[in-house]
Order: structure tokens, then sequence, then C-alpha cells
């Protein structure tokens, strides 16, 4: 072959790579898509014993095609204080087993045989049929998960066809004397670890460098002898990404990294040693065979079931080598409360973002609660309790901002993106509800010192005030924590009541000003308590409605109250009846006499 055939042949091989590696990525990110949030809730609840998590592990990175996604998202996970170091090891073993997937799918060009089924499920067919359904789904349907399966299905396509392209431009490569040399000396297993370890470590996918490997067969350079050694290092190789995650999380997500290397290095060593001393005994008859792609997808499969039968039931020894290797330190570690590592799963990030606003949401409650008593039962370090709890939930706002920041300029989907915007809307919520808190605590300390003095009536009329606004408080926080639209539409209605109520007050304190029942010190502590009651109750508002627009797609807060109050919407005569039901509930003790 003339040296401008060599070009050639080497740019269709790297355009086949290409295609191949970017048909990977994209199936991957759009399966990842379609899985959404419910992966974080999958690993994180499901992996309570070794079995559940190596079923876990191995289902997730079946679906997501790749064990370096599902690995670093464990790092993530045990660095956050999501899961323990224990939970992950099981999910890394299920992970290795999983991503041979990949390598089965590959193998389908090895198909042989004149029936139709078997012509269909070759990739010259099954790649094409795989296109033109994608892109109708992709082009033709205004359904975002038909449209996430279209991109799967080009995804796919891309991968294969960029397979195909690289099967094809090696074929030259089959007469090439240093070619075969070069695998001949592979069948060294040392040399052959080494080269798939590095492959795999510079491309950072063991399932890619099976897939590259796989097409190399078609040379029939490529031995059973060679192929095995290098599969061997190609699982190593994945570990590089999980141990560049690591770098600088905690010592458990550390350890996650090391595990996920110490699983992979003492398998590769036990099997290969009990292999090769069986081959010294008893020859195995295959290794001098040409591999083909089905029996490189049944060697990697092989390895890594029997590497986790192996090492499974030894989860605790690889825990305690891992704790050896990353021994404690006398301070304690700070878990990281959103771990950036998650972006590299979106919707794996707009869960844990969610999970960290539901936990500010009921911080936000208990501050509330922690106030309402203060004002009652005064105590001068229950205040400071309650301004730390605030000052917790500044932090939760500063860390939820800027992550949903970064996190929006993401790829996501269309219902993630919703739920990102409707974070980004109430997390600002949630910290003035506790702000407004600490404002009743400090009214509290204002009525302990002064002192002021409450009439009967006006205690009776601010505990009906305070069951009020704990209602709606509580009403809002269940809702967003349970994503419930329906307690969400009930919320305005008693807010509505929560402002009535609070005008009354006002109007019922200025007639006992004037007859002389109060006095104007209490007049400044009840206009700090209403306010930060009535502003409360319009968080909690704007948080319902928020989740209640966001839902339906649409953003205007301000248009949408107006036309509930105005009866120009449907739910307009159930705002109306619920407001009726709300302020039958909430009368004041002399109104009920009535």
């Amino acid at each position: 072959m003339t040296s401008t055939g060599y070009i050639l042949q080497v740019i269709s091989l790297l355009g086949g790579l290409a295609l191949f590696l970017f048909g990977m990525d994209i199936m991957g990110k759009a399966l990842e898509r379609q899985a959404g949030g419910k992966l974080q809730t999958i690993l994180a609840q499901m992996s309570s014993t070794p079995i559940k998590g190596f079923i876990l592990g191995l289902a997730v990175t079946a679906v997501i095609q790749s064990s370096s996604a599902t690995t670093v998202m464990v790092v993530g996970f045990v660095n956050s204080g999501i899961m323990m170091l224990r939970q992950a090891i099981s999910i890394i073993m299920g992970a290795n087993v999983g991503t041979t997937v990949t390598s089965w799918i590959l193998s389908l060009s090895s198909l042989e045989g004149e029936s139709f089924l078997v012509q269909v499920f070759k990739p010259t067919t099954l790649a094409p049929l795989c296109g033109i359904i994608g892109i109708v789904l992709f082009m033709a349907s205004k359904s975002e998960k038909k449209k996430g399966v279209g991109t799967i299905l080009l995804g796919f396509t891309t991968l294969m066809t960029g397979m195909e392209l690289m099967s094809g431009s090696m074929e030259f490569l089959k007469n090439e004397e240093w070619f075969a040399q070069l695998f001949v000396s592979f069948q060294n297993p040392i040399l052959g670890v080494i080269a798939g370890a590095v492959l795999t470590g510079i491309i950072q996918s063991s399932s890619a460098s099976v897939g590259i490997l796989q097409g190399l067969c078609v040379t029939g350079a490529v031995s059973f002898g060679a192929a095995i050694p290098i599969i061997m290092g190609q699982n190593i190789g994945t570990c590089v990404t999980a141990m560049l995650a690591s770098v600088g999380t905690t010592k458990n997500a550390r350890r996650t990294a090391i595990v996920h290397l110490y699983f992979n290095v003492i398998g590769v060593v036990i099997f290969l040693a009990l292999f090769y001393i069986i081959n010294a005994i008893h020859p195995w008859p295959f290794l001098n065979d040409p591999a083909d792609a089905m029996g490189i997808a049944v060697v990697h499969t092989t390895f890594n079931l029997c590497a986790t039968a192996v090492l499974l039931p030894m989860g605790r020894v690889l825990e305690k080598l891992a704790m050896r290797t990353i021994p404690d330190s006398p301070e304690p570690e700070q878990t990281a409360l959103l771990d950036a590592r998650l972006l590299a799963t979106p919707a794996v990030a707009v869960q844990r973002a969610r999970e960290i606003t539901c936990r500010m949401a009921q911080d936000a409650r208990t501050c509330f609660s922690m106030a309402v008593d203060l004002t009652h039962n005064f105590n001068e370090q229950k205040l400071e309790e309650l301004r730390e709890k605030e000052d917790v939930t500044d932090q939760y706002e500063d860390a939820l901002g800027s992550y949903l920041v970064k996190l929006s300029a993401e790829n996501l989907a269309v219902e993630d993106n919703r739920r990102l915007n409707t974070l980004l809307y109430t997390i600002g919520d949630f910290e003035r509800i506790a702000d407004h808190a600490v404002a009743i605590g400090v009214a509290g300390q204002e009525i302990k010192e002064k002192p002021v003095n409450f009439s009967s009536q006006a205690k009776e009329e601010l505990a009906v005030l305070e069951r009020a606004v704990g209602d709606v408080l509580e009403r809002t926080v269940s809702a967003f924590v349970d994503v419930d639209l329906e307690k969400a539409a009930k919320i305005e209605s008693l807010e509505q009541v929560v402002d009535s109520l609070v005008r009354e007050i006002k109007s019922r304190h200025i007639e006992r000003l004037r007859k002389g029942i109060c006095t104007v010190e209490y007049g400044f502590v009840l206009d700090d308590l209403l306010t930060a009651y009535e502003r409360i109750a319009d968080h909690c508002s704007s948080v319902a409605v928020e989740m209640m627009q966001m839902s339906a797609g649409k953003m205007d807060r301000h248009e949408y109250l107006g036309a509930l109050k105005a009866g120009n919407l449907d739910e307009s005569a159930q705002f109306n009846r619920r407001y009726q039901e709300y302020k039958e509930r909430y009368l004041f003790p002399e109104d009920q006499e009535k």
C-alpha cells in the first residue's frame, strides 16, 4: 500500500474512533437524562446490602453505559455524606460488571447466519434502522421523552457506524508484519496489562477501549493470548477517572476510589495467576486462536463476574485496606454539602440540590417553632440557638445559589430544568422565613426585657394568628418536600386569611390604644410580630405559586395571583371556597361566640 493509502486509512480509523466515542457519549448522556434524578434515589436508598448494591451498580451502569460515570457519582455521594464507604464498595463491583453490556452490544458485528433475524441484528442493518427511527422521534415528536429515546437511538447509530468504520479501516493491518508482531509481544501478561491500562487511562472509558480491541479483531492478528492481558489492563485503566475525581475530597471519598483500584488490581492478579497456572499444567487450546468481538465480550464479562464472586464477600477486607491506605486524621472532616463532581450527571445534581433545599425548608420551619416559643417563654440560650439555625439556612442559600447557577449551564431535560428553576426561586423564600423567625425571637426578647404586658384579648388574637401562620408554613414545607401540587394549591387561600387576621389585629389594637387598654410599647412589639408573621405567610405563598407555575411551564407569579383573586381562572371558585373555610377555622374567640 502506498503512503497515501496509509494516510487515508489512518484518517478513516481516527474518524471512526471519533464517531464511536461521540456516539457512546451521546447515548450515555441521553440514557442518563431519561433516568433523571431517580439515579440518586436508587443508588442512595437501595444499597443496604452487598447483593442489592451489586445489582444496583450493575443496573445503573448498564443503563448509562459507563462504569466511570457510576463510580464518579458514588465518589460524589460518599463525599457529600449521602452514602457510606461500605455501601459504595458493592455498587462499584456491580458497575464493573454492568460496563460489560457495551461489549455485548458491539459483539453484534460477529453474528453469523443467513436468517432474517440475524441479518436485522447485524450492525450494518440495525444501525441504519435505529437511525431512521431515532431521527423521526427526534424531529417529529413534541414529547420530551420521545425526543430522548430518539437521541439514544441516534447515539447508538453513531456508535455502531464508528465501530464499522474503525473495523473497515483496520483490515489493511492484517497484512502488516509489524502489527502482528506487536500483538505477539502483548501475549506477555505484564506488557498486555500495561498496554490495556494505558489506553483506557488515556480515553478514560473501559467500554470504549474494549470496543477498540473488538474492532482490531477484524485483522486476525489479535489472539486470545494477547487479548486477555489487555482486557485485564483495561479494567485497571478505568480506575483513573475515579482517582482523578477523588482529588480534594474527603477521606472516605478517596477511599472509595482506592477500593475501585484495589478491586480491579486484586481481581486481575488473582485471575491471571490462576489462568496461567492452569495453562502451565494444562495449556488452554484457544490461546493462539484469533479473537473475535463475541470472544472479547465473553472474556470481559467472565473476568468481572469471577472477580466479583471472589471479592464481594470480602467487602469488609477491602474497606479496612482502604482505611489503612488513607488513615483517619485526629480532626473530624466536614463533608461537602453539594459536590461539584455531581455536575457531570446533571439530573443527579438537580436531585441532590433539591434534597438540600428540602433540608433548608425543614430548618426554616424549625426556626419558626423556636421563635414562637420564645415569645411565650424567652430564654437567651434558645435565642442563640435560633440564630445559629438561621445561619445554617444562610449557608444553604449561598451554597445552593452558586451550585444551581453552575448547574443551569448544563444540558438539562425540560423536567429537570423546571425543577432547577423552582429551586432557584424558592431558596430565597426559605432563607427569608428563617430571617423573620429571628425577628419574632428578638420580639420575644423585648417582651421579656421591657417588659411588655399583653392584655388577655391581645394574647388570644395572637394565638390565633400563630396557629394560622404555623399551619400555612407546615403545609408549604410538606407540599414542597412531597412535591404535592394539591397541597400547594390550598396555601394561597390560607395566606389570604393570615393577611385578613393581621389587618383585624391592627385595627383592634388601635381601638384598644384609644381606650387606654394597650400601651405604646406593646404597639411597637406588636407591629414587629405582625410584620414577621405576615411576611412568613407571603413567602409561603411565593413557594406554593412557584411550584404550581413551574409545573405548568409558566413563570409570571404576580399575573397568576392577580387572575386568581379576580376570578379569571378555573381554580378561582375553589380558591374562594377554601378562603371562607379557613376564615371560619381561624376566628378570634369573641367572634366564635357571635
